[in-house]
């Protein structure tokens, strides 16, 4: 049986890729689909365990604060069905890196995302999945 990308990285999948749907509780992206939430960041999409907005926290964007500085210069937030104040913490984490940040409903978030990374934009994405 062939391996297909989601089996040889087991929730991660290398590069930048346009969010082509979401919902559902999942997304679609590079003719794959996954239940759950995503973090997408310039060197790949990965499952990302936080279900809830305060769930948001430092350690779970740790991934993203591993990557080179200044490879990612916007964070678009998507926190769910509605926009809900990030944790101070995650803020404060995000400005020590130079990230700049917005936060709203993950299909707002989601496209935008798709908009700044067809601009070439040095952007990320963590998006909560909705129902």
């Amino acid at each position: 049986m062939p391996q297909t990308p989601a089996t040889l990285y087991e929730g991660f999948l290398p590069g930048q890729h346009v969010i082509e749907a979401y919902g559902a509780g999942g997304f679609r992206f590079a003719d794959m689909s996954h239940r759950g939430s995503i973090l997408a960041l310039p060197e790949g999409v990965r499952a990302w365990a936080p279900v809830a907005p305060a769930e948001i926290t430092p350690a779970s964007l740790a991934d993203l604060f591993a990557g080179d500085p200044g490879t990612v210069e916007l964070l678009m937030i998507g926190m769910g069905a509605a926009p809900f104040p990030l944790p101070e913490a995650t803020r404060m984490a995000l400005r020590e890196n130079n990230i700049r940040f917005d936060f709203m409903a993950t299909g707002s978030a989601v496209s935008t995302y798709n908009i700044l990374l067809g601009e070439r934009r040095r952007v990320a994405g963590a998006f909560l999945a909705t129902l």
